[in-house]
């Protein structure tokens, strides 16, 4: 089955799940940066994702720089903003507490 891109309003019904997460129209992708306690905290956010992105064979686009960690979403494989996205935010939002 081919990933689908989600439309205008699978888009903003996934929008309410994610708290603080915005749509970037120009990369149709969503964007959220997190803030830890510390460069360790961060770090260790990073290494759980990481594990569950390579579980999910979905991969985010990331910056960090001490506590913070800049993410994007999106999906290549469809061009945009997929349910693969979603799923890996809503991981990522658990894993933030």
């Amino acid at each position: 089955m081919a990933l689908q891109k989600l439309n205008h309003a699978e888009r903003a019904e996934a929008l309410t799940q994610l708290p603080g997460w915005t749509h970037e129209p120009t990369r149709d992708a969503i964007t959220k940066t997190f803030r830890f306690k510390d460069f360790a905290a961060a770090w260790g956010f990073m290494s759980q994702v990481a594990l569950a992105a390579e579980k999910a064979d979905h991969h985010p686009e990331w910056f960090n720089v001490y506590n913070r960690v800049d993410v994007l979403l999106t999906t290549h494989d469809c061009d945009g903003l997929s349910k693969r996205d979603v799923a890996l935010a809503l991981v990522m939002e658990g894993l933030a507490g």
